[in-house]
């Protein structure tokens, strides 16, 4: 479904009308097999209401919008797996919030638990454009709490925001980066976990089409060179193993599939390698049509079939069968080493596990009614408690819940077993502590230590899969700060939070009761008003904070007096020099320092703005780069694939400024590179020829360092644009012995 016909929006009346019906008789063949009777009467009913609601309404590339809500109808039915009931409510998702349609025109229309499932899209999107980060984070909270109570809801959201992906080319570049950034953000992580593998690659492809689109289509481009090749090397694997597998008598697909253009480009950046050197630029998959009874038999037959051809790598080989992912996913992995000396992965599952593996959450409820495996049906309703209990927490601040519940997300899981033999299933790195947490909350907060397999180890020991873990506990112990530092699991966080917060109320009762005996003797009152006056002034996040800090004495309260009264209402002192200020600071650590002065056009203006250059990404002209306006420093620019983008794209999302580079060549930037290469004789002196002498670029430091016959060396140059950066790593890539060249992500400068 690319878009670029979308572009090119001319259908006139008539070819419009057999477009929309086109794609709702799609809908309906996608349909046809979940349909019982009266469903298709639903079906059109809802279809008619929508088109009907959202008649007069145009998408941003001109096409009528009521083929946006057939489209996310079609992914949840096609995609994820979804009913009739789900195709309903993914037609009406937008009806509530956009047109003149109530809930209660649709809970008379299609009952309570449709009109409840469209009451909850419709929730979550009321907030998604507000103007405060939090605002922003609350409205993910929001979706996280919907998905705790009918995952139904979340399903849609995700076939909505894959749809939205689809189509974003028409958007402004603005909105492309936001909408980009806040699906790596939160929606993907969320698609993985729910075990829809093809829609949370899907969506990491295309957020990356946005934000890193140079990366992007090069891969893209050097995938479709290399597609004959991988083919014929596919065909060469497959054929001996398909051979065996059609004497033994089983019943198989067996296909190669390309990895995922994000996931490729991840390989290169975390291994350091170029593209030729990913190994695994595709996996071989092999689904079984097996019994029940016999899936896991067969599978492990598969495995010894095509290890008596190719050997395996014995490090990763992954048994998802007997120990199921949470989410649901089954499957046996292994890594063997091909024809030619190339490693070649390839996954062996049943049918119904592909259906996992690919529907998700919704083969979960769909296998539910028959119930195939107690085993995974608790592992994934244990999941959907943990998620309640993390979310049954109002009181925790919101963008902490998010980056606790995201790093909850995304982990691989080790099995970890009680005394008992009760197995838990925790991230990978978690400690003893968020084992004690696992177990309930009163048995973390009194934990003093564990012992492991029998040796005793301190809270902050990390498990391993296969540890049999004895909690050691204390009725004196109670949480304190630096046990943050070492839980990992979102449930351990927000309990220790939670504990900490409550000693901290207590201490901060004697401060709230010194400030009343303060504002007390000026006769003030300690009104709602006034409380907020006071934590405005002292920066303090909120009041719970400022009576805390007075309690332990931080803040003495000696400025009250500079306070003026307008009625019972204290004022705080005009500030007299912070106007100055800002731009003060800016001048002092811009003007001088010519390299941080380059110039950028802010929206359509060229005013001249002062501004700094992000240390976590360090940009040069060129690099495709947004303004953040920060709360303490003005203006901050950072890369667009930034490790820290996505998170403030998607959190505080109004307070990107849209910024282009202007060429000035006089001006020159800090940027570092990574070489690796053979220590060969005189390799330095070659490499600050290509830097120094031939295209005269300014080195501010080089450090070299040499082990067992590699070099690794970081060089630090002053270049005027990303062109220059780019020539001079290509220059650098092509010396004899040569290894590697990277870009410094990081503030290493």
């Amino acid at each position: 479904m690319e878009t670029a016909a979308v572009q090119k929006y001319n259908l006139d009346e008539e070819q419009e009308k057999k477009e929309i019906v086109r794609h709702y008789r799609a809908l309906l063949r996608a349909l046809k097999p979940r349909l019982k009777k009266g469903d298709r009467e639903l079906v059109r009913t809802a279809f008619e209401m929508a088109a009907d609601a959202h008649k007069e309404m145009r998408r941003k590339s001109g096409e009528p919008y009521i083929l946006h809500p057939l489209a996310v109808a079609q992914i949840c039915v096609e995609e994820i797996g979804l009913g009739v009931r789900s195709a309903i409510c993914a037609l009406l998702h937008d009806t509530v919030e956009d047109t003149e349609v109530t809930l209660e025109d649709v809970s008379r229309e299609f009952g309570n638990e449709i009109a409840h499932i469209v009451d909850g899209l419709t929730k979550i999107s009321t907030v998604i454009d507000s103007n405060t980060s939090t605002a922003q984070a609350e409205n993910f909270k929001k979706i996280l709490l919907t998905l705790a109570d009918d995952p139904r809801v979340i399903l849609i959201k995700l076939a909505d925001r894959l749809h939205n992906m689809r189509t974003l080319d028409s958007m402004s570049r603005e909105k492309q980066l936001k909408i980009a950034s806040e699906t790596v953000f939160i929606y993907a992580p969320l698609a993985h976990r729910l075990g829809l593998y093809n829609i949370k690659s899907e969506m990491e492809d295309l957020a990356m089409k946005y934000t890193e689109q140079q990366t992007y289509r090069e891969i893209a481009r050097r995938l479709k060179e290399t597609k004959r090749e991988r083919t014929r090397y596919i065909n060469e694997f497959i054929k001996p193993i398909k051979e065996v597998l059609q004497e033994e008598g089983f019943t198989f697909e067996i296909y190669g599939r390309p990895k995922s253009i994000h996931s490729i480009h991840n390989k290169i950046k975390t291994k350091g390698v170029a593209f030729e050197e990913v190994y695994d630029l595709f996996a071989i998959r092999i689904i079984l049509d097996s019994p029940l009874d016999k899936e896991k038999a067969d599978c492990w037959k598969v495995y010894s079939i095509i290890t008596d051809f190719y050997h395996p790598s014995p490090e990763r080989t992954r048994d998802w069968l007997s120990n199921p992912k949470s989410n649901g996913y089954e499957a046996l992995h292994v890594t063997v080493m091909g024809p030619q000396g190339k490693w070649v992965e390839v996954q062996i599952r049943s049918k119904r596990m592909n259906d996992y593996a690919e529907k998700g959450v919704a083969a979960h409820w769909r296998y539910k009614e028959g119930s195939p495996n107690p085993q995974q049906e608790s592992k994934f309703d244990q999941w959907f408690t943990q998620i309640r209990e993390i979310l049954s927490n109002p009181d925790s601040n919101t963008l902490d819940f998010l980056a606790d519940f995201k790093s909850n997300l995304f982990t691989e899981e080790i099995y970890v077993y009680t005394p008992k033999g009760d197995l838990k299933i925790l991230p990978v790195n978690s400690t003893a502590l968020d084992f004690a947490y696992a177990i309930h909350s009163a048995v973390g907060n009194k934990c003093i230590g564990a012992k492991v397999n029998y040796k005793l180890v301190p809270l902050s020991h990390k498990l391993r899969s296969g540890d049999q873990v004895e909690i050691i506990t204390s009725n004196k112990q109670k949480p304190s700060e630096d046990w943050l530092n070492f839980v990992l699991t979102a449930k351990a966080k927000s309990k220790i939070k939670d504990a900490l917060k409550e000693e901290k109320r207590k201490v901060a009762m004697d401060g709230k009761a010194a400030l009343e005996r303060k504002l007390d003797h000026m006769k003030v009152t300690a009104s709602q008003h006034n409380i907020n006056e006071l934590v405005q002034f002292y920066k303090q996040p909120s009041p719970l904070d400022l009576y805390y800090q007075i309690a332990v004495k931080n803040i003495d309260l000696k400025e009250l007096k500079q306070f003026s009264l307008l009625g019972d209402k204290l004022e705080q002192p005009k500030p007299v020099k912070q106007p100055e200020h800002v731009p003060e600071e800016h001048v002092k650590h811009q003007i001088p320092n010519k390299k941080d002065a380059e110039l950028i056009i802010f929206g359509e203006s060229s005013d001249k703005i002062a501004y700094k250059l992000a240390n976590c990404c360090r940009p040069i002209p060129g690099d495709d780069v947004f303004g953040f306006i920060t709360a303490s420093e003005g203006l901050k620019i950072h890369r667009t694939n930034c490790p820290n983008a996505a998170q403030l794209l998607a959190n505080y999302g109004h307070r990107v400024v849209k910024t282009k580079w202007v060429k000035n060549r006089e001006i020159s930037f800090l940027t570092g590179l990574r070489i690796i290469g053979m220590d060969d004789v005189g390799v330095i002196h070659k490499i600050t020829n290509i830097i120094s002498g031939e295209l005269k670029v300014n080195i501010s430091a080089l450090s070299i360092e040499s082990k067992e016959g590699l070099f690794e060396g970081l060089i630090k140059v002053y270049v005027h644009d990303k062109e220059e950066l780019d020539e001079l790593v290509d220059r650098l890539k092509k010396l004899d012995g040569i290894q590697s060249v990277q870009r410094l992500e990081e503030s290493q400068l």
